[in-house]
């Protein structure tokens, strides 16, 4: 198996759990209900995002919110399959990094052309402090951008074969 067949089986792999996770729920929590998991800690809840990370142009009354933030999904999405198609001898690191990234971005980008918004469920929390609801996307694009930081700060192998 090639390691583009490996990254694009990760992103898809991202797409499928977002949407399944999304599903269950939408279908088993009611909007703006939440379920306590770690009471203090964590919640899942079930709200809907109109703006990109961190509500970011959520408030906009724009009518080319929705359409702007389809475009950069859009871009982004072709750039990190570029990405992975034309550099075939990418570090497995740098490949996995971009394939949860354009897993991510994919996943929201299906939410935003399907409701025009991105369902977020994780919740993080203590006592008035609380971190924005965020999804399993969100998750590997931060996860991936992580990787992608770490492997920039380690110090590189002289090595002519890539790892």
């Amino acid at each position: 198996m090639s390691r583009r067949t490996i990254y694009l089986l990760i992103a898809v792999a991202v797409v499928l759990l977002d949407r399944w996770t999304k599903h269950l729920v939408v279908q088993k929590i009611s909007l703006y209900s939440a379920i306590q998991v770690i009471p203090g800690f964590f919640s899942l809840t079930h709200v809907r995002n109109r703006g990109a990370a961190f509500s970011i142009l959520a408030d906009s009354a724009s009518p080319y919110r929705t359409v702007f933030l389809i475009g950069i999904s859009a871009i982004s999405v072709l750039i990190l399959v570029w990405l992975l198609w034309k550099s075939a001898d990418l570090r497995v690191i740098t490949g996995i990094s971009l394939s949860l990234i354009l897993g991510g971005a994919a996943g929201n980008l299906f939410d935003r052309i399907a409701y025009g918004e991105v369902v977020d469920f994780l919740l993080l929390y203590y006592r008035r402090w609380e971190w924005p609801a965020f999804n399993v996307a969100d998750s590997a694009i931060v996860i991936g951008g992580i990787l992608l930081l770490i492997e920039a700060l380690l110090p590189q192998r002289q090595s002519p074969e890539r790892r």
